[in-house]
């Protein structure tokens, strides 16, 4: 019976231990937009993997947006969208706009 309260008392331990890692994300999800801008998406994921607090940048779930999973209170949304608005070349750009 001891055994099994000192394994239990671990299990909960490392349970409690993880759940906070996942507390401090957030999702952002920004409308693109801009001439050319979709031929250019690797572009728009490097600008927004190199702000800090970006774990993940999804195009594909939604078809013309960027989906972002940030840590919470590294970066603002608008800051991402700034990272987008950043992003053009010679005869083509992209615009980023926060979705509410």
């Amino acid at each position: 019976m001891k055994t099994f309260a000192t394994v239990g008392c671990l299990i909960g331990f490392v349970c409690a231990m993880a759940i906070p890692a996942f507390a401090g994300e957030e999702t952002i999800t920004l409308m693109l937009g801009g001439k050319f801008c979709d031929g250019y998406v690797g572009d728009v994921e490097h600008a927004l993997r190199r702000m800090p607090g970006v774990k993940t940048v999804d195009f594909k779930s939604m078809k013309g947006h960027a989906v972002v999973t940030i840590e919470s209170g590294k970066v603002k949304p608008e800051q991402l969208a700034a990272a987008i608005n950043g992003v053009k070349g010679e005869s083509w750009y992209c615009t980023g706009e926060v979705m509410k």
